[in-house]
């Protein structure tokens, strides 16, 4: 294709656009005028400068972390079956809950109707382990290796009790959607160590479970500045959709094409002020660059054979959660900020013991090496890693009392685990009493957690604003504590 199509074609579309652009200015042009005056500052995003007053010299304080992996095990894994052992409930298994207990807990439709809550003991056996002497489900046996590593929280709660709401609070800091994700936040903050790739990268894998949908809104910028969303990497030859050149246009003239559409965009936002050009233009120039740092991020044939006997053989699947584990670390090392994996399939309300049982292969392995390659290769202090989902499980059981039994979902207590990246190792943090149902001891809320992830950032999550539509905006909303205790 000639530098004078691509001209033409160009200029045609942009004539196209500002002729749209300017019938609807002129509808809304004076309305949104007069809005803007008496909110007293524009209702879109804000000016650079005015953003690094708000903002401060960033780090605000001595970072501890530089580069975060999400472990997000979506769906919700029963924390009675994993991580918060309850032998009382062995004891009392098939008695009725206390109504003392519940206090009149909202309920999801699922068990609202059951007119009993028959305590539900878990069948999986727990040993303790390491000099933390934690408790540890016989369903994890490499976590189990490496927990004097592992922070384990078992005091954290949420507001939320369905699970798209509770996977947007988590990531988002709201229950309802709009809101930039935690990973489009710090990348907007810190930015990325590797300009060829971008801070923030999803890998997304499905276990042999019940798959709970996942919106790509939840890793989403919201109203930061589109640079700042999440880029989902899928397994297979063609990791980034449309990364490639379209069929009959070469590197030389994609290039071109680039260039005239730069310049193009420049106009544009001299003339309406718009930083979302320049967000987009941002975005065309990562995309070419990844050309060439995608490729050989994703070829694992330099992986020497002791890696894949670490993170286990599904790590040589593309696609799979062990294979994205090993990207993850792959992704830290070349600098990306924020890798958030998403496993789904927990959602238990049925066969509770063989879900878990299936999960808990798909997850172990891998998360434990991880753990163990970061360490080994000086990256585990400066990476900080969490394990965990939206919410608990039930210590009631949801259906009969046989082989089929479920848990429901429950947002009072569940558990995750954090380690590397200023956590201290080889703790359990937080107490949920004999039931497993309220935490009685060191309660740590989403808003809390979300805190204490920017602190290890440098960042003061009361600092870390962004105004949008008349209001400063952050992570944590009005909310969220550090929790020093964890820190190391």
């Amino acid at each position: 294709m000639s530098e004078l199509k691509i001209r033409s074609t160009i200029i045609l579309i942009m004539e196209n656009v500002n002729r749209r652009t300017f019938l609807h200015r002129a509808a809304v042009g004076i309305g949104s005028l007069a809005l803007g005056s008496l909110l007293g500052q524009s209702c879109g995003q804000p000016d650079a400068d005015a953003q690094a007053e708000l903002l401060g010299a960033l780090p605000h304080i001595a970072p501890k972390a530089k580069r975060v992996i999400y472990l997000f095990q979506s769906g919700a894994p029963s924390q009675l079956e994993l991580l918060d052992w309850k032998p009382k409930l062995r004891e009392m298994h098939g008695q009725e809950l206390p109504a003392s207990i519940r206090m009149g807990q909202r309920l999801t439709g699922m068990t609202s109707g059951q007119k009993s809550f028959p305590l539900i003991g878990s069948k999986i056996d727990f040993k303790q382990y390491g000099q933390s002497r934690a408790w540890i489900s016989d369903l994890l046996p490499y976590t189990s290796r490496v927990v004097d590593d592992l922070c384990i929280i078992k005091s954290m709660h949420t507001e939320a009790i369905n699970h798209d709401p509770a996977v947007t609070f988590l990531q988002t800091g709201h229950q309802q959607p709009g809101r930039p994700a935690v990973g489009s936040w710090l990348s907007y903050g810190l930015g990325s160590e590797n300009s060829n790739l971008p801070a923030y990268v999803v890998l997304l894998s499905r276990g042999k479970g019940n798959i709970q949908p996942l919106a790509s809104r939840v890793w989403g910028s919201g109203f930061l500045p589109s640079i700042h969303q999440g880029v989902q990497f899928r397994g297979g030859s063609d990791p980034v959709l449309y990364l490639r050149d379209p069929e009959g246009l070469d590197s030389l003239s994609r290039r071109q094409m680039l260039d005239l559409v730069a310049r193009l965009n420049q106009q544009a936002a001299e003339e309406f002020g718009d930083p979302e050009i320049n967000a987009r233009v941002s975005q065309y120039e990562m995309a070419y660059r990844m050309q060439s740092s995608v490729p050989e991020l994703t070829d694992l044939s330099g992986e020497p054979d002791s890696t894949f006997r670490l993170y286990g053989a599904d790590a040589m699947i593309p696609g799979t959660y062990a294979a994205n584990c090993l990207l993850a670390r792959r992704l830290c090392e070349r600098g990306v900020r924020f890798v958030q994996l998403y496993h789904m399939g927990w959602d238990a309300h049925s066969d509770l013991v063989g879900m878990t049982s299936r999960l808990a292969k798909d997850v172990d392995q891998a998360s434990a090496a991880l753990i163990t390659d970061l360490k080994q290769r000086g990256l585990l202090d400066e990476t900080l890693v969490i394990w965990g989902g939206e919410f608990g499980r039930t210590t009631y059981g949801q259906g009969l009392l046989d082989d089929n039994y479920g848990r429901d979902h429950h947002p009072r207590c569940f558990s995750i685990w954090m380690a590397g990246g200023g956590i201290k190792p080889g703790m359990v943090y937080g107490e949920t009493d004999d039931f497993g149902y309220n935490i009685v001891d060191k309660p740590v809320h989403v808003h809390d957690f979300q805190a204490t992830l920017l602190h290890l950032f440098g960042i003061d999550h009361e600092r870390f604003v962004f105004p949008y539509q008349g209001r400063r905006f952050r992570l944590t909303d009005v909310s969220g504590k550090v929790v020093h205790d964890i820190l190391a």
